[in-house]
């Protein structure tokens, strides 16, 4: 698979310099959905612009998800009609939008989609994540059946929590990756 088809989905903000989505693009060429707005994303636009660069994309992709990227990637798979295209997501500290002091920051993300997801995919949580309580973590991956991987105290599992190129998740990808 071509690096260009791994394709990195961040959460709100942006991933920074130190995050390990943008250490994977600058050391390994994986592709970066760019959004319109990272300060107020709205979820349809998000969900428009996935579709577009999954459609665009030679051959089938991987989803790499952090964050909001996490609840993109199941809300673009509820509609979307080329999850065909998806060989497997990896998704990692998924955003609780539905969560009270979240979900005012991120007006329009609720309801979490809580289907099966149509590929293969795994669900990387932390038991001190600010963000999602680590039993809500849990929850999802077992709704969108994905494979859990406990990955302790690790916060929101970004550039603070000290993982830098963060091999663990590289090997976890490559699991997805693999012909």
């Amino acid at each position: 698979m071509k690096p260009s088809n791994i394709l990195l989905l961040p959460g709100w903000q942006n991933s920074g310099p130190e995050h390990w989505q943008s250490r994977w693009e600058q050391s390994q060429g994986y592709q970066r959905v760019e959004q319109h707005d990272w300060m107020r994303p709205l979820r349809g636009d998000w969900t428009a612009r996935l579709e577009e660069v999954v459609v665009d994309a030679g051959g089938s992709v991987v989803l790499v998800a952090h964050s909001l990227g996490c609840i993109l990637t199941a809300w673009w798979a509820a509609h979307s009609r080329k999850t065909a295209k998806v060989r497997g997501a990896l998704l990692v500290a998924p955003g609780d939008v539905e969560q009270p002091d979240v979900a005012g920051y991120l007006p329009g993300w609720a309801p979490v989609a809580r289907q099966r997801l149509p590929f293969p995919a795994v669900l990387v949580g932390s038991r001190d994540d600010p963000y999602c309580r680590f039993e809500r973590a849990q929850a999802l991956a077992d709704d969108w059946g994905a494979r859990f991987v406990d990955l302790g105290a690790r916060g929101h599992i970004n550039a603070e929590s000290g993982l830098g190129d963060w091999p663990e998740g590289q090997a976890l990808l490559q699991t997805l990756v693999k012909d």
